[in-house]
């Protein structure tokens, strides 16, 4: 009997470290689902060498240092494009004002550009997959320290290997939602703003949940893996002031993340959809082509 015990519990960390692994790898790709990604074709990419960094005030920053050497206007943010006409001599755009400071992005859909993109354009654009993902932002609360207690130590940086829902061994205050994200850790060491990330389906349905809500998973979730640690007094006291989540998802002027190279499609696809429109040499191209952007693309 304890040998069967023993067999099973080993299958469930297995098939947990699976699920680590699998979602690492969906928050990396943005493939909400791994059996749409072409993982040959996403083998061509790599992460840059050493630490990620922390753009202190964000995004943005970068994008209004670019623009400080443009012509005024040139760059345009919080603003909806609902419309895009373009042909051979001239290129305009119909916006509508946007409720805060976002970068502009079309959604193509019937209508909005008009001519109808050529069927090769569109074909590029069809073929590649375009997924979700959230990261959510959470503040330790201000008296964690004194109630936490920790012995010489970070928050750590932590990867969650979880059992497998309604096993005997399953936390039931953990949710469904939390189970499908695997990294959790400080934005920087020594920060008390933790970051975690979420892809597909669950993405959305965090997008959707109130602040209270997700407070209470991740407090439960944090306290469970954190319960026998030697370096924490109280893990039962860890709790969360504040949260911030980017609901790229439900944002209108998002509605995604970023794309993949999804089955059927290929690296190639977004050399292709690199290139402007229409085709060829034309004087003052920023005037007069329309450029297109993908993730990787350099246009």
């Amino acid at each position: 009997m304890l040998k069967y015990l023993k067999i099973g519990l080993e299958n469930h960390l297995k098939g947990g470290f699976f699920s680590m692994y699998e979602n690492i790898h969906r928050h990396y790709s943005a493939a909400g689902d791994l059996g749409t990604l072409d993982f040959n074709g996403e083998s061509e990419y790599c992460n840059f060498p050493g630490d990620d960094l922390t753009i202190a005030k964000g995004y943005s920053k970068v994008i209004e240092s670019l623009a400080s050497v443009l012509s005024p206007g040139m760059i345009q943010l919080g603003r909806k494009v609902a419309k895009i006409e373009w042909q051979s001599g001239n290129c305009c755009l119909d916006l509508e004002n946007g409720d805060s400071t976002k970068p502009v992005k079309l959604h193509f859909r019937d209508g909005s550009v008009i001519p109808p993109l050529p069927s090769f354009k569109a074909q590029e654009i069809s073929r590649l997959g375009f997924g979700v993902v959230d990261k959510l932002f959470l503040q330790l609360s201000p008296n964690h320290d004194e109630n936490v207690g920790y012995d010489e130590m970070d928050f750590p940086n932590m990867r969650m290997v979880f059992h497998p829902s309604g096993a005997h061994l399953s936390h039931p205050k953990i949710p469904l939602w939390i189970r499908r994200t695997a990294l959790i850790h400080p934005i920087y060491p020594k920060s008390s703003v933790l970051v975690s990330w979420f892809a597909g389906e669950e993405a959305l349905e965090v997008d959707n949940l109130d602040d209270e809500e997700i407070i209470n998973g991740v407090s439960t979730t944090m306290s469970q893996f954190l319960a026998n640690s030697k370096h924490f007094k109280n893990s039962n006291s860890i709790k969360f002031s504040k949260i911030l989540k980017c609901k790229w998802g439900t944002d209108p002027l998002f509605l995604g993340s970023y794309s993949y190279i999804a089955v059927g499609s290929s690296g190639d696809d977004f050399d292709a959809i690199a290139e402007p429109l229409p085709k060829g040499n034309l004087q003052n191209s920023l005037n007069f082509k329309c450029y297109f952007q993908v993730t990787t693309t350099s246009s």
